[in-house]
């Protein structure tokens, strides 16, 4: 069975996050984007497991697939048990500072975790709880709880939380997990990386990459996601995930890289973005306070890799980008993204031709236009071809993205001005 699934999300029990990522609107934004399955997030948090134990049952039969669905609607959303931990703690004369998704196939082995976790830290502190735990023994207290758990790396090149980031990470897997590291099967390419640029490790080889929304309110689900064609249940999934099936696993929707926030180097505070020449000029350090800046995702990819851009491994799993639905609405009529008129379209988008998804790869550009607008349609068509600019984002800033030259926006014609890239 073909599915789209995001597995990195939060309930509303973490930091910052909306109050209506609740599992009903989780389910209701789903069908919107055109997800089959969706992770939980945070169930480490006790509110919030027991609230999943109360609306979700086993799918299943007859002793479940290790997914869950609403009790009370006839929902054909899939729920997977997932939740992210950030592990700080001193390796190698450094603080280390891990975000961790754990995958789990059962409540039995969510509840086994959480007993374990909760006499480390205090797990009511937030829905992404904060230990003082090594990467390495949250991974034997997950395999401890049930040897089908899978844990992957989160957004594995920010800078500040990740297995690779220039501030608080690791120079390899080997060197996070040490003998444990055989139990990695994947990583999160996250929003300021894509697949392309891991493929320059030939340490990552064996490696799945998968891609998450990492989302904090219901809009954002989707915004990266993973494409299966397996059995909808948890083995299916972590099966194709732990063997790097690309039969199975087809492929990832991904951010264009530069709009992630920590794409190229920068220091916020001054209003200094770089790419990495040139903040190899400036020694890595912020030209105007004098202080070292935030070495972006880019720059820690090129100094890891070990191959040349473009380097494309055998065994590589294809990818897309895409741009949500919603931002290429606001870009197309230079309206704000929050704005009644992009709701009335995404709105009018979704009711006449199905999820999001299917509008941003397969709705023809007729179809488009007949329920919006032209430049809609044209601004859609120029995302399948990959013609955008982009100003990356840097150091907590998202890039920006803009899909028409300067004019061309509303004016019912477009002129033929070659697009540059920003990619290949």
């Amino acid at each position: 069975m073909k599915f789209v699934a995001d597995f990195h999300i939060h309930s509303k029990f973490s930091r910052a996050t909306s109050p209506s990522m609740d599992l009903e609107n989780l389910d209701r934004w789903a069908k919107i984007k055109g997800i089959k399955v969706m992770g939980t997030g945070d169930f480490t948090y006790p509110e919030w497991l027991a609230e999943i134990k109360k609306e979700l049952s086993p799918a299943g039969e007859p002793s479940g697939s290790g997914l869950f669905k609403l009790k009370n609607l006839d929902s054909q959303t899939r729920f997977i048990l997932t939740s992210e931990i950030s592990c700080i703690y001193s390796k190698g004369g450094k603080v280390r500072k891990i975000h961790i998704i754990i995958f789990a196939p059962s409540i039995s082995a969510v509840e086994k975790i959480n007993v374990k976790l909760g006499q480390i830290g205090n797990l009511k502190s937030d829905g992404r709880p904060i230990l003082g735990l090594d990467a390495k023994e949250l991974l034997k207290i997950a395999l401890d709880a049930d040897e089908d758990c899978l844990v992957v790396p989160a957004h594995a090149w920010t800078p500040w939380f990740s297995v690779f980031g220039s501030k608080s990470g690791f120079n390899s897997i080997e060197e996070c997990f040490e003998e444990y590291a055989k139990y990695i099967y994947a990583i999160e390419t996250g929003l300021s990386s894509d697949p392309k640029m891991n493929w320059r490790l030939s340490q990552l080889d064996k490696i799945t990459l998968i891609s998450n929304s990492d989302a904090h309110s219901p809009q954002k689900i989707g915004r990266e996601a993973n494409v299966f064609d397996t059995d909808l249940s948890y083995e299916g999934i972590t099966g194709a995930i732990k063997i790097k099936d690309s039969k199975k696993l087809l492929n990832t929707f991904e951010f264009f890289p530069e709009e992630g926030k920590y794409h190229y180097d920068g220091h916020r505070l001054c209003n200094i973005s770089l790419s990495p020449e040139q903040s190899k000029k400036y020694n890595n350090i912020c030209p105007r306070c004098g202080k070292p800046l935030v070495i972006g995702v880019l720059n820690r990819v090129e100094e890891l890799a070990d191959r040349p851009e473009g380097f494309v491994p055998e065994n590589s799993v294809p990818f897309k980008s895409l741009i949500p639905l919603s931002e290429i609405i606001a870009e197309s009529l230079d309206v704000s993204v929050a704005g009644n008129e992009v709701a009335k379209h995404y709105n009018n988008l979704i009711k006449n031709l199905g999820n999001e998804f299917k509008i941003l790869l397969e709705s023809s550009k007729k179809e488009i236009e007949e329920s919006s607008l032209p430049e809609i349609a044209d601004g859609v068509m120029k995302i399948r071809e990959g013609k955008v600019f982009i100003e990356p984002g840097y150091d907590g800033v998202y890039g920006k993205i803009k899909i028409f030259s300067e004019g061309s926006k509303r004016t019912g014609k477009r002129n033929n001005i070659d697009q540059k890239t920003l990619f290949s």
